[in-house]
């Protein structure tokens, strides 16, 4: 669960990292003049639960109260990256000397705790990373302790400070800060905890944003958190689902983007897209194409989604989830499993069938399938596909379905990868 940038900044407060001054929410324009000790300048930031608000127009710089009003008109109701904003949040504007990013998340592969640092602040830090990654420190530690080591605070800090102009005097406060964030990642069973960007100003260093991902699995241990935030349970807010995961709950099955929404594409880079029989599929899925693209693809392979059909879908759903996937051009190939225990496999095809056909009619996107299906009903699945290749053979070019146990599906995702890179002629 993401907290919202002044729910991040409330617990923040509380843990003792320096935040600017508040001035309260709005919802409407006018609401500015129902807030207390209201100083100019002010930054107005829009709550929405994506990164990149910059960018796209969502925080701004007001001088004045005439200026605030006119901002917050044009800002609320406009979009953020297909994100509606429909509050404000009204905080001072500090005065900047330096930036820097700071983080800290856990590595899924190890599940190493890991602190993240860059001199470059107020930039996404992947980008960072692909462009100066001699500017980035990585720390990782193996051991899960409530604290962060005070050598390690200390290193971070240092190397925060020697990459910023006039950095060093800020040593010990950003020292603090550091052991801080790691702490409050701990206590609150952090996903993430970033700072970025953090500010050098003349009083010391301040967190100008913050962001906080609460792992799902440590909600049970977090009363206190709600608490402090005035929320009632866990919350499922629209704005947390970008337009593929809206568009997948509004057709009734489960849908996880694993990639940032409008993140531009790696044009080296094959992205694949997974429609697997269940949820159990599903994760082998993500990993087996992450390992496969480590380990025979130079790491130019990038799992697009987690999804689950469920017990017994339509074939309309099953359609849709082929759909939802080929309209996305983000999505290079994609990679299904059917292992029929309580879902049909006939059902299945005709409904990846009935996608590609009126697709292919439609003079739509139409992308390679590659996939296996074995279980519930598979003799009439296989007698209709071998029917559907011989009645529309070109429409159903791009489909690849292994029937029954010939073929593992690490081997199926390898075959498939294999073939999208030679398709492209990449070595």
């Amino acid at each position: 669960m993401r907290l919202y940038e002044n729910e991040a900044k409330t617990v923040f407060a509380k843990e003792g990292i320096p935040v600017p001054r508040s001035f309260g929410v709005l919802r409407r324009p006018e609401d500015i003049d129902s807030m207390a000790g209201l100083a100019f300048p002010v930054m107005l930031k829009s709550l929405v639960l994506v990164g990149g608000r910059g960018k796209a127009g969502g925080v701004r710089r007001a001088s004045g109260k005439d200026e605030a009003l006119r901002l917050a008109g044009a800002m609320l109701g406009a979009k953020v990256r297909d994100y509606a904003v429909e509050r404000i949040l009204i905080e001072e504007a500090v005065e900047e000397r330096g930036s820097c990013y700071l983080g800290v998340t856990m590595n899924p592969a190890d599940f190493n705790m890991t602190v993240i640092a860059s001199p470059r602040g107020g930039v996404d830090i992947e980008t960072v990373a692909r462009e100066a990654p001699e500017a980035i420190r990585r720390v990782e530690l193996s051991a899960n302790d409530a604290a962060l080591p005070d050598e390690t605070a200390r290193s971070v800090a240092a190397f925060l400070a020697e990459g910023l102009e006039g950095g060093k005097e800020y040593g010990p406060a950003l020292t603090d800060i550091v052991s801080r964030l790691y702490a409050l990642f701990q206590k609150y069973d952090g996903k993430v905890a970033e700072i970025n960007p953090l500010i050098l100003t003349p009083r010391g260093p301040v967190a100008a944003d913050a962001k906080i991902v609460i792992d799902g699995n440590g909600v049970f241990r977090q009363a206190g958190l709600f608490e402090l935030l005035g929320l009632r349970g866990v919350r499922h807010d629209v704005s947390e689902l970008t337009p593929n995961e809206a568009r997948a709950r509004e057709a009734g099955f489960p849908y996880v983007a694993l990639l940032p929404p409008g993140r531009a594409k790696e044009p080296d880079k094959l992205c694949v897209g997974l429609v697997p029989g269940g949820a159990g599929y599903g994760i082998f899925s993500i990993d087996e194409v992450a390992n496969i693209g480590d380990r025979f693809f130079g790491g130019r392979v990038a799992p697009f989604n987690f999804m689950d059909s469920g017990g017994g879908p339509s074939q309309a759903t099953v359609s849709e989830m082929f759909d939802l996937l080929m309209d996305d051009e983000t999505v290079d190939i994609v990679v299904t499993s059917r292992f029929g225990g309580i879902s049909s496999c006939d059902v299945f095809i005709r409904g990846l069938v009935a996608c590609l056909r009126r697709r292919r009619r439609e003079n739509r996107r139409v992308i390679p399938v590659f996939g296996r299906m074995v279980g519930t009903d598979l003799p009439s699945a296989r007698e209709f596909l071998e029917r559907a290749g011989r009645e529309t053979p070109e429409e159903l070019e791009d489909l690849h379905i292994t029937v029954g146990n010939r073929k593992i599906m690490a081997d199926v995702i390898s075959e498939a990868v294999r073939a999208a890179f030679e398709r492209r002629g990449w070595a």
